[in-house]
């Protein structure tokens, strides 16, 4: 990859999950400053009227505190679906509001649904099994490192606090389960070193030489060189004295 090609790749993963937070940050910030409510806009499970919340849902929130602790995650996660899975990642993106938008529908209390929490889940849900089916070590780590900083949402997507929609969250993980299953053989392939080649030899690596089986480095002696003689040069005077 040349410089100009990592550069718009760098670009393009930043790029939209940054659009993304951007938009709903904005839209958050209409309603406060206009004194609008966007949550009649949200997912109201078995009504024909709720089925626009499985579109506009993920983009409303209902308070600072709501928007703040969805907009994070959100930005980390779909940054890394866009590094690791470029070449799936809006079909995700689309189908993980999609799908889990509709489960919600299905299976919700009649209450508006509100917020990015469902696409949240389809992404953690969808990072942490791809990688453990994936068999790479780089993406196993990337599923450990998501499990340490989100594995504690698995809680809520049981009724355990009044207020928060575990039916979207519930829809989420499933949602990224099944996209785990189904994009199974899109597995990214990150670029291998030297070591990882299937036709590589320790014994003809220059630095391994320097070790020994123990990881103990090995000093190697030169052996000595004959020194070469200096050049003498001879001066001739010519002795023009007469004897």
């Amino acid at each position: 990859m040349d410089t100009k090609q990592h550069f718009k790749f760098t670009t393009g993963v930043l790029f939209y999950p940054v659009l993304f937070v951007l938009i709903i940050w904005l839209i958050f910030w209409f309603e406060v400053r206009f004194g609008y409510n966007f949550s009649k806009y949200g997912i109201y499970p078995q009504s024909l009227k709720g089925l626009r919340g499985i579109i506009f849902s993920p983009f409303v929130h209902g308070s600072i505190t709501h928007i703040y602790h969805n907009t994070v995650p959100l930005f980390v996660l779909s940054m890394a679906l866009f590094y690791f899975y470029r070449s799936i990642a809006w079909k995700i993106l689309f189908l993980g509001i999609l799908i889990s938008g509709f489960l919600t529908w299905c299976i919700g209390r009649p209450s508006y649904h509100i917020g990015a929490s469902g696409l949240i889940y389809v992404l953690v849900s969808f990072t942490f099994f791809k990688g453990v089916f994936a068999k790479h070590f780089r993406l196993i780590a990337l599923s450990l490192l998501v499990v340490f900083l989100y594995g504690s949402m698995i809680w809520y997507t049981m009724p355990i606090e009044q207020g928060i929609s575990w039916e979207g969250h519930l829809s989420g993980l499933i949602t990224g389960f099944i996209f785990a299953l189904f994009f199974r053989k899109s597995i990214a392939k990150p670029k291998k070193y030297r070591w990882e080649q299937p036709d590589y030899n320790e014994d003809d690596d220059p630095f391994l030489k320097h070790f020994d089986k123990d990881g103990n480095f090995i000093e190697i002696i030169e052996p000595e060189m004959e020194q070469e003689q200096p050049s003498v040069h001879y001066i001739y005077k010519k002795n023009n004295s007469k004897e």
